[in-house]
């Protein structure tokens, strides 16, 4: 069924490409962290925004929450979860008493230093697969440009 208005047709087109697109990259990158060192996409993503706090390695909790795209109940219930597991602490803002920041432990950091690689191979492998699905490759530019792939006889 062809769509009256074009514009609707390429807003479809374009959602159904994004969705495909992020399906892809999730479902590799859950994979691989699953099984290299136990952790979800979501529990990577926040551990990987927390290290990212200059010289703090914490935020407050609303902020974690923006800067990971999830809701403030999913995000509590992430951030408890790797609390019980010790890669994390909450703690109460000095400034505002009903500020919590949340912020990475030296367990979490280590955690993460043996995530990233697995992370990062694990992107560029989707990456890679989404470059042969013609209707995704638009999109590949928002990640910048992709390293170059050895060609016959190089390496």
């Amino acid at each position: 069924m062809a769509f009256a208005d074009d514009a609707v047709e390429i807003r479809a087109q374009g959602w159904l490409r994004v969705a495909l697109f992020h399906a892809l990259l999730e479902r590799s990158l859950e994979t691989a962290l699953q099984d290299a060192v136990g952790l979800s996409a979501s529990e990577y993503t926040v551990l990987e925004v927390l290290s990212r706090q200059r010289g703090v390695h914490h935020m407050r909790m609303h902020q974690l929450s923006r800067a990971t795209a999830m809701s403030q109940s999913a995000t509590t219930r992430l951030v408890n979860r790797l609390e019980k597991r010790g890669y994390l602490v909450r703690f109460l803002c000095v400034d505002d008493r009903r500020g919590i920041y949340t912020e990475l432990t030296d367990s979490g950091t280590e955690l993460l230093a043996k995530a990233r690689p697995v992370h990062d191979n694990a992107l560029l492998s989707a990456l890679a697969e989404a470059e042969a699905l013609p209707e995704l490759v638009p999109l590949l530019d928002l990640f910048g440009p992709r390293p170059q792939q050895p060609g016959p006889g190089e390496e």
